[in-house]
C-alpha cells in the first residue's frame, strides 16, 4: 500500500528537488525512495516506468513552469520582452538546473504526450517575444530556435561552470541579446525570404 500523502505528483516534485540539488545523474530509485521515506520498490506503485518515467514527468513539470514564466514575463514587461524573457529563463535554469536538464533528457512519445504539449506551450509562449518586432509569422520558428539556442547554450555552460574568462557572463548575455535585438529589428522590416 502506498504511503499516505504520497502520490505521483509528490514523487515527481521530490525527484525534481533532488535533481535540482544534486544533478540529473543523482536520480536513482534508491535516492528518491530515501528522500520520500519509502523502500525503492514502493516507488513503482506511483511511477511504474521507473527512472525514464520520472525524468519524463520532471521534464513535463519544467516545460510547464517555463511556459508560465514566459507568459508572466511577457504580460508584465511588454517593452523589453527579449531581455526580460532571457533574464527570466536564466533565473529559472539557474534555480532549477536539474529540472532544466531533464527537458533535454526526455523525449515526447507523440503529439498528445503531456511533455509534447508542455514543450509546445513553452515555445508558443516564447514566440510572443517576436510579435513586437513585426517579424513575419513564418519566420517565428527560426527566431525561436535562435533565441532558444542562445539561452540553452548559456544555461548549459553556466551549469557546467564553463565560463572561466575574466569578463562577466552577464555582460556577454547582454551583448548577445543586444545583437539579437538589432538583427530582429532589421529582419522585421525586411520582407521574408
Amino acid at each position: 500500500m502506498p504511503r499516505a500523502g504520497l502520490d505521483v505528483n509528490a514523487v515527481t516534485r521530490a525527484a525534481a528537488d533532488l535533481i535540482d540539488e544534486q544533478g540529473l545523474a543523482a536520480l536513482t530509485m534508491t535516492a528518491l525512495a530515501e528522500r520520500v521515506g519509502v523502500r525503492p520498490p514502493s516507488l513503482y506503485k506511483h511511477v511504474p516506468g521507473g527512472l525514464v518515467e520520472l525524468t519524463h514527468r520532471v521534464a513535463t513539470l519544467a516545460a510547464q513552469d517555463l511556459a508560465g514564466v514566459f507568459r508572466a514575463t511577457l504580460s508584465e514587461h511588454r517593452g523589453a520582452a527579449l531581455t526580460d524573457v532571457a533574464v527570466a529563463f536564466r533565473r529559472y535554469a539557474q534555480a532549477h538546473p536539474g529540472r532544466y536538464a531533464a527537458t533535454a533528457a526526455a523525449e515526447p512519445s507523440g503529439d498528445d504526450d503531456p511533455l509534447a504539449i508542455a514543450l509546445h506551450d513553452s515555445l508558443d509562449a516564447l514566440g510572443g517575444v517576436f510579435d513586437s518586432y513585426g517579424l513575419p509569422r513564418q519566420e517565428h520558428v527560426h527566431a525561436i530556435r535562435m533565441l532558444r539556442s542562445v539561452l540553452h547554450g548559456f544555461a548549459v555552460l553556466d551549469a557546467a561552470h564553463g565560463f572561466r574568462m575574466d569578463i562577466d557572463v552577464e555582460d556577454s548575455v547582454a551583448w548577445s541579446l543586444d545583437l539579437m535585438d538589432a538583427g530582429l529589428r532589421a529582419a522585421g522590416s525586411t520582407p521574408p525570404r
